[in-house]
């Protein structure tokens, strides 16, 4: 299969906009509301806007709000510490495992219906969401309207799967990744001649998962995992380890989990399918759609084609 993208080919980025600008500086002022010191907190968040003022054209809000991280150390100290959280969630998760997989195993197409299911899984974002409410996950498990799955998106998906030999999965949260774990089971029966490497981050960032969570969950059981060498939300190409480079480079077909992997790939030229829920206004607006409806979409020659 021909590869994803060719030397020296570059389409163009996703790019940040008044609106992604706005929820930015919103929640960095958020961040800091509780402490006293007015000085320091206006300090920081000129350093904020500065940021924010000097940033590139194709800069992401995920690779802005890891430089905001840096300034916030210096302020402030150590950012949130979400393991408590991690493993709350991948520990709720693996409770659900098996009655979910058992649903996935009756369902009239098993790797479809896992699809899905990992996809409600990008819920669980303590980045994007100002609340993750279990009752409200749970939900979404029944709410057929936002759990379609495109048949145009999802058949070119299964030739890319057929024809190519090296899949790459990029994931995203802790929780999540329990539903990615049943959506690679059902990839493996379909594909057993397929080369699979699963990629967390590489350094804690908000609650995506890292190669603790993969072991945690049993996701190491089931393919390679590799960590991606930084602690950025999404996947910035430049700041990939060796290793996470070469694997992407070398994927035949990848699919990228959450916001966060659209912002920062979307128009890069490669085979990527994204999966994710609309959890902002931003990407509620850019699909028509309400909140929390699942897309699976596919980058071609520098296209987005939705469901």
């Amino acid at each position: 299969m021909e590869r994803s993208k060719k030397n020296g080919e570059r389409k163009q980025r996703m790019r940040l906009n008044s609106m992604c600008i706005r929820c930015l500086v919103d929640k960095q002022q958020g961040r800091i509301a509780g402490f006293a010191d007015e000085e320091k907190n206006t300090a920081y968040m000129k350093e904020i806007a500065k940021i924010i003022g000097e940033s590139g054209d194709e800069a992401s809000s995920a690779y802005l709000v890891y430089l905001f991280n840096q300034v916030y150390r210096r302020y402030f100290g150590e950012t949130k510490d979400y393991t408590g959280i991690k493993k709350e969630y991948n520990a709720y998760v693996l409770e659900m495992e098996d009655d979910l997989y058992e649903k996935i195993l009756g369902a009239e197409d098993p790797l479809a219906q896992s699809i899905v299911y990992a996809r409600i899984g990008n819920y669980i974002d303590f980045g994007a969401m100002q609340n993750v409410e279990k009752d409200v996950f749970l939900k979404l498990f029944e709410d057929k309207g936002k759990n379609r799955l495109d048949r145009a998106v999802y058949e070119d998906f299964l030739r890319d799967c057929s024809e190519g030999e090296k899949f790459l999965l990029l994931t995203d949260n802790c929780g999540e990744i329990v539903l990615d774990k049943l959506f690679l089971r059902e990839l493996k029966k379909r594909f057993p001649h397929l080369d699979i490497c699963v990629m967390v981050k590489g350094e804690e960032v908000l609650n995506d998962a890292t190669m603790e969570d993969a072991e945690e969950t049993g996701v190491c059981g089931v393919a390679r995992v590799i960590p991606n060498g930084n602690g950025v939300a999404g996947t910035v190409e430049e700041m990939l380890s060796r290793e996470g480079l070469k694997t992407l480079e070398q994927a035949d077909v990848i699919l990228a989990k959450g916001q966060a992997n659209f912002e920062t790939l979307s128009g890069c030229g490669r085979n990527i399918y994204y999966s994710f829920l609309c959890k902002c206004d931003w990407f509620s607006g850019r699909f028509g759609v309400e909140r929390n409806t699942g897309m699976f979409i596919r980058e071609k020659e520098g296209r987005m084609e939705k469901c």
